[in-house]
């Protein structure tokens, strides 16, 4: 689906969270990032691959990383997420899909015989200087913190 890669620069993208505070790639200068996103908040795919970086958020600070969760739900169904699960990441509210569509992950998917349009469960990670360091697009929900941190 992605045509991003490896090497590329990432797109600078601008959104809003659950709280309406902007993010933007210009904000994570300095620290690697990973940007993961997800069909619709607490659905249970999502909830597991959520509440998996959530345990290992420690991990990922130690390493100087930042999460940034995106989906197209609206900013109060993303605030119910993080609130339900105690999510220590913020959750992008990316109604218009403009962060979805710069990072190239809206497109068809099959579900059930059926074809749809949708988002497909992609992480980004990005290095310190805005360079995407690793596409993973084959998303293991229950143990996605160790597909971008190792063992």
């Amino acid at each position: 689906m992605t045509t991003l890669k490896k090497g590329d620069q990432a797109p600078q993208f601008s959104g809003v969270d659950q709280d309406g505070k902007s993010h933007q790639l210009a904000d994570y200068a300095g620290k690697k990032l990973v940007v993961f996103f997800y069909p619709k908040a607490s659905t249970p795919g999502c909830t597991t691959e959520a509440c998996d970086l959530r345990d290992n958020f420690e991990r990922f600070r130690a390493n100087n990383y930042a999460l940034l969760g995106v989906s197209a739900d609206s900013a109060k169904a993303q605030a119910k997420f993080r609130d339900k699960y105690e999510l220590p990441f913020p959750l992008l509210a990316d109604e218009d899909k403009s962060v979805i569509n710069a990072f190239r992950v809206w497109g068809p998917k099959k579900f059930m015989g059926r074809e749809y349009d949708g988002i497909h469960r992609t992480t980004f990670v990005i290095d310190e200087n805005g360079i995407i360091d690793e596409v993973i697009s084959e998303v293991k929900t229950k143990a996605h913190a160790n597909q971008i941190l190792g063992q």
